[in-house]
């Protein structure tokens, strides 16, 4: 019975997809501890007017690795891991508490949907609800404008290419939210993304209480220790 079971446990073993070793869940122990030192621990510090975010890391090192992975080589099972641990930190340090949040993923244009085969901030978002318990609204806003890659930008060129690049989504559009708005994403620069999002929710008289994103690309990594 050990042996089948020890050849059961190798048969369902799988690559970890940042460092290739042999690992029965998402990511191998290194590199989730890797992934770990990426963690804010004040995740909750950039939470202000006038858009109020909420960042579980720092934009670096594993972190980073395991976003581009899960966005450019296929590995969508990163996605609820990361959003998993975005959700357990939310309820550990969200300063929101007096109501639950309904959830809404940064949308992907049908074009780079139809690439990429999902939407990475979609993926984070269910994993967000697994833990969290909060109502996911996959449809709320659609991405209206196939905007250029934002990365290597200025903050003026980012706005200028993402007005009016969101439309209320199919869910919004048959009825609005009870609760405010949470939005998701992978990652938070400038704002530019959530700032036109919000935009577009907030011209249907829709409230939304900020952004929850995986990483910051905070450059002053003292903010760890926040």
């Amino acid at each position: 019975m050990t042996i089948f079971k020890s050849l059961l446990n190798l048969f369902l073993q799988s690559n970890c997809p940042l460092c290739q070793r042999s690992t029965p869940s998402e990511l191998c122990q290194y590199c989730n501890q890797q992934i770990q030192s990426c963690h804010l621990k004040k995740p909750s510090y950039l939470w202000q007017q006038p858009l109020p975010v909420f960042a579980w890391g720092i934009y670096g090192g594993s972190l980073k690795r395991a976003i581009a992975v899960m966005k450019y080589e296929n590995h969508p099972e990163i996605g609820s891991f990361l959003g998993r641990y975005l959700g357990e930190s939310w309820l550990l340090n969200s300063v929101e508490t007096n109501q639950k949040p309904v959830i809404i993923p940064i949308p992907l244009h049908s074009q780079k949907l139809k690439e990429r085969g999902y939407n990475q901030a979609a993926l984070i978002a269910k994993g967000f609800c697994q833990i969290t318990g909060c109502q996911l609204q996959l449809n709320g806003l659609e991405r209206i404008k196939n905007t250029k890659a934002q990365f290597g930008v200025s903050a003026s060129e980012r706005e200028k290419n993402l007005a009016a690049a969101f439309s209320l989504g199919t869910d919004f559009r048959r009825r609005q939210p009870e609760a405010p708005v949470l939005l998701v994403d992978d990652i938070y620069t400038t704002g530019a993304t959530a700032k036109s999002a919000v935009y577009t929710l907030n011209q249907s008289n829709i409230s939304v209480l900020g952004l929850a994103a995986v990483a910051t690309t905070a450059k002053d990594r003292s903010i760890k220790s926040l």
